[in-house]
């Protein structure tokens, strides 16, 4: 296949420079209204239900979603679809257990509700310790994926390509914050949506509308075991490894959580999480029709030649299908798409640094607004810094791949710790801090251990540690933790305030605590 990636293509520039004009625009926009350290984190609480849930799809559909899957997919068959199905699933238990009683308890992030019956100040540094470790992570995944995409829509280095990104990306969310933020996650989800059913409708037009048609043409060019597992997870301990990953992870990514303080009360919370589950079902159902598409139509070697983790497969796919302008249209598409996730991710982790760190250890409660303004920005450059480093280092990796470890962290480190601060009397600070600790650091040595990082990356012969996704050790030992920590030494503060949370996480808080600037 002769392809123009990675040519001076101006069609695709032109649409790279729209969506870059747009989303500037927005910034400016949003800039005007961010006047406070509500706006700047929550959008002042005024999102609506459907707003929410699009921005929550926007922030979730990441470059992993389009650019990872339809990779995995077109390189392995159906097995790429594990981290579909893992994604999805991991939403019934943010309806139900997450979504309400973190409106209800919290302010700004995550750590709020795990700290609040407990020491603020031990919590705080472990749940930021935490954060940071799943956003470093995730970042690598955006930042590999922009700088290939930018590469080749422009022709450029890759590194230089990172650059771009990052410095793009900074500018955007230093000065619009969380409303500038929302309203490119709730474009890029429309963009993404629409730009992903109209790919999919020119694949099955050309097998006749049938999705069938299309699995026998991939069987008949490249057999049948294509159809079936094994050929990316080929152990049923990896498997259950990464499904517990992905499963638990989602409920505890930071930049998914920050979200549901943007909503005005718990039940647009609730009615958020629909939506979104809706928008991310519908994606995903459509993702493995663009992997089995680029398979047949564009061929494994030609996308293997072009990237080797597999990445540009849906770029690929839209050039073979729709030429140039429709290849300008996917990679800006994709673009928007890792600019918004990042910008959701950066966010988090500054609110991270900011509110969890500075206002609430160093400050111990008692900073103005204009000071956590600039404590904001200030994280929100120095990670934007990191986001740049890490792109560069991690140059090749497949991008759904880096998010399944970033999800690990997340299910081992937050999710327990957030669980039994909310439905268990008898959790403790020590138990908190223990449970974060261990599940960050366990997760971190385990994939360092693993053939990822030693058989992948440092081209080692074999590795410690045999599990690819380290979720089936690391999320049982974080509750594990947490429970026989908590055991040890009982807090009576703790238990008294128990009542108070239950209290909060199902009738809300008082009017007038509501989202206090």
């Amino acid at each position: 296949m002769n392809t123009s990636l990675g040519q001076f293509n101006p069609l695709a520039i032109a649409f790279f420079f729209l969506f870059v004009a747009i989303s500037l625009g927005i910034t400016y926009w949003a800039a005007k209204r961010t006047t406070t350290t509500s706006h700047f984190y929550a959008a002042g609480g005024n999102i609506t239900g459907l707003q929410n849930g699009l921005a929550l799809a926007g922030d979730f559909m990441s470059a992993a979603s389009f650019l990872g899957i339809a990779g995995l997919v077109a390189l392995n068959g159906f097995d790429g679809l594990i981290y579909s199905i893992g994604f999805l699933v991991g939403w019934p238990i943010v309806m139900f257990l997450i979504a309400e009683p973190l409106r209800n308890l919290g302010k700004y992030t995550f750590a709020d509700v795990v700290a609040y019956r407990l020491r603020q100040t031990p919590v705080r540094i472990a749940a930021a310790i935490g954060t940071l470790a799943v956003i470093t992570f995730y970042l690598i995944a955006q930042m590999v994926g922009a700088g290939n995409l930018i590469k080749l829509l422009f022709g450029i280095d890759y590194d230089l390509a990172v650059l771009i990104v990052g410095g793009v990306m900074l500018a955007y969310v230093i000065f619009g914050g969380m409303i500038a933020t929302t309203w490119v996650q709730i474009i890029k989800a429309i963009l993404l949506l629409g730009g992903t059913v109209l790919l999919s409708i020119m694949v099955l037009a050309k097998f006749g509308m049938n999705p069938l048609a299309l699995f026998d043409a991939a069987a008949v060019k490249y057999k049948a075991s294509v159809l079936g597992p094994g050929k990316l997870v080929s152990d049923p301990w990896n498997a259950i490894s990464l499904g517990m990953s992905l499963m638990f992870g989602t409920a505890g990514l930071p930049h998914i959580l920050m979200r549901f303080y943007t909503v005005p009360d718990a039940k647009t919370a609730r009615n958020s999480v629909t939506y979104a589950t809706a928008f991310i079902g519908f994606f995903y159902l459509l993702t493995f029709i663009l992997g089995f598409g680029a398979m047949v139509l564009v061929g494994q070697a030609d996308i293997i030649k072009i990237d080797k983790g597999g990445n540009m497969a849906a770029p690929m796919l839209a050039e073979v299908l729709g030429g140039n302008a429709f290849l300008g249209f996917i990679a800006a598409v994709s673009f928007a798409t890792i600019l918004a996730v990042v910008a959701g991710l950066t966010l988090s982790g500054a609110a991270a640094l900011s509110h969890d760190l500075w206002v609430n250890v160093v400050r111990g409660g008692h900073a103005n607004d204009s000071e956590q303004f600039k404590v904001a920005r200030g994280a929100t450059l120095l990670l934007g810094i990191l986001a740049i480093i890490l792109g560069i280092v991690f140059k090749g990796q497949n991008v759904a791949y880096m998010v399944g470890l970033a999800f690990a962290i997340a299910a081992s480190a937050n999710f327990p710790a957030l669980i039994l601060s909310m439905l268990w009397r008898r959790f403790t600070t020590n138990g908190a801090v223990a449970s974060m600790l261990v599940g960050t650091i366990l997760a971190l040595v385990l994939i360092y251990l693993s053939p990822a990082i030693q058989i992948d990356v440092l081209k080692h012969s074999d590795a410690i540690f045999p599990l690819k996704n380290p979720g089936l050790i690391t999320i049982p030992l974080s509750f594990i933790v947490g429970i026989v920590v908590s055991l040890l030494a009982p807090e009576r503060l703790a238990q008294q305030k128990f009542a108070e949370v239950e209290h909060q996480i199902h009738m809300g808080p008082v009017a007038e605590d509501i989202l206090p600037s």
